[in-house]
C-alpha cells in the first residue's frame, strides 16, 4: 500500500481512513506538533544535514551534548551517533572481527549485529559446546534486547553456564527496547551484569521509539574511542545534528509521552482476553498474532496492522504497534475487533 503521508494512529489508503496499529513509531514523536516545531527551529540553527566526517577540522557541538546524554541515560562510559543503526551494528562488528575472537549469536539475532562466520549460541537447546569448555579464548555473543516477533527482553541467565575461561564481550540490539523500556525508557543495557563479561556494547537505531534519524554505540571509553578511529567511521557522514539537537532539547516532551503510551498499555490490556493465536505482554506495545487470514479480517473492520516477512523467520508477521498518539476510542475498538476474532 502506497500512502501519500506519514501515518500516525489513522492512515488514509485510498481517500479511506482506518485505524493505524503498525509502524514502530511507539511515542508518536514523528507527528507530534511540539516534537515537529522542535525539529523545525533545530534545522534552522544547524541545517538540514551536515554531510561532514566527524573528523573534520571543523566539529559541531551538538554531537558532544547529545551523545553525553545518551550515555547518562544509558548508564555507559560514553557514547557515539552514527547516521543508521545498521551502520552502528556493522562498525562495531568490522571492529571486533579484528580481535582474533570468536562469535556466537543468539537465536534469531538481528541482520545488524549478526557476523557472516557466527555460530550459533544454542545447539539442540544447551549452549555451544565450544562455550563450556576450558579453553582460553576471546568471544562474541550478539544478542537483540527484545526479539522480533517477542514481547518480553530476553533474559541473559545463559552467561552464568559460559566457562569462566572466555572472555565475553557482548553486543546488544536495543532498537526496540530504547526509549520504552526501564525505568526512564533507557533498556535494558544496564540491567545485564555478569562477572564474565570483559565488555558490554549497545547499538540502537533512533528511528523507532525516539523517532530520530541516526543510531547509537555506547560502552566504555576505550572502545568508543577506537570506533571513532576506524575508517569506516571516519569515511561516514555523522548523524542528523537537527535530530541531536531536537532530542536533547525534547526530553520534557519524551517523558511526557512515555506516560500516556503506559496509560494506553494500561487501558487496552486492563481487560483484555484473546485466544492462543495472539502473544502480548502488558508492559510492551506490541501484539503479535500467528494466524494467517489475521491481517485481512482487521482490514475489514478499518484497522491496518505491520504485515510482512521478516528476515530469520519462516513465516509473515503480523504485528499491532499501540503508540502514545492513540485514544482510548481507537483502543476500545481494536480491543472489541480483536477479542471478536
Amino acid at each position: 500500500m502506497i500512502v501519500e503521508s506519514f501515518p500516525d494512529r489513522t492512515v488514509l489508503i485510498n481517500k479511506k481512513e482506518y485505524l493505524y496499529f503498525g509502524g514502530t513509531a511507539y511515542l508518536g514523536l514523528p507527528t507530534h506538533a511540539d516534537f515537529q516545531n522542535t525539529l523545525i527551529k533545530s534545522i534552522t540553527k544547524w541545517g538540514s544535514f551536515y554531510g561532514s566526517s566527524r573528523n573534520s577540522n571543523i566539529k559541531l557541538s551538538i554531537f558532544d551534548k547529545a551523545e553525553n546524554l545518551f550515555s547518562k541515560q544509558i548508564g555507559t562510559e560514553k557514547s557515539l551517533t552514527t547516521s543508521s543503526g545498521t551502520l552502528a551494528g556493522k562498525l562495531v562488528l568490522e571492529y571486533l572481527s579484528t580481535t582474533e575472537s570468536t562469535f556466537y549469536h543468539y537465536p534469531k539475532t538481528h541482520p545488524a549485529i549478526l557476523h557472516s562466520k557466527s555460530l550459533p549460541l544454542f545447539e539442540n537447546g544447551t549452549l555451544h559446546n565450544n562455550l563450556v569448555n576450558d579453553t582460553k579464548e576471546k568471544v562474541v555473543i550478539t544478542v537483540d534486547a527484545v526479539l522480533a516477533l517477542e514481547i518480553t527482553p530476553t533474559v541473559f541467565n545463559f552467561l552464568n553456564d559460559i566457562s569462566s575461561k572466555k572472555q565475553i564481550t557482548l553486543l546488544v540490539d536495543e532498537s526496540h527496547s530504547l526509549g520504552i523500556l526501564g525505568k526512564q525508557g533507557e533498556g535494558v543495557f544496564k540491567t545485564i551484569l555478569n562477572k564474565n563479561l570483559k565488555r558490554k556494547i549497545m547499538i540502537a537505531s533512533l528511528g523507532k521509539a525516539l523517532g530520530l534519524s541516526g543510531g547509537v554505540i555506547a560502552s566504555d571509553v576505550d572502545f568508543i574511542d577506537a570506533i571513532k578511529n576506524e575508517a569506516l567511521f571516519i569515511s561516514s557522514s555523522c548523524a542528523n545534528a537537527a535530530y541531536l539537537e531536537s532530542y536533547v532539547l525534547s526530553q520534557d516532551i519524551i517523558k511526557v509521552q512515555q506516560e500516556k503510551l503506559a496509560a494506553n498499555l494500561n487501558f487496552l490490556f486492563e481487560d483484555l482476553d484473546l485466544n492462543d493465536t495472539f502473544k502480548f505482554n502488558k508492559g510492551y506495545p506490541v501484539i503479535y498474532c500467528n494466524s494467517k487470514n489475521i491481517y485481512d479480517r482487521l482490514v475489514e473492520k478499518g484497522i491496518i496492522i505491520t504485515n510482512f516477512k521478516y528476515p530469520n523467520y519462516k513465516g509473515g508477521m503480523n504485528r499491532i504497534v499501540i503508540t502514545a498518539n492513540h485514544t482510548k476510542q481507537d483502543l476500545t475498538k481494536l480491543k472489541e475487533v480483536l477479542m471478536s476474532l
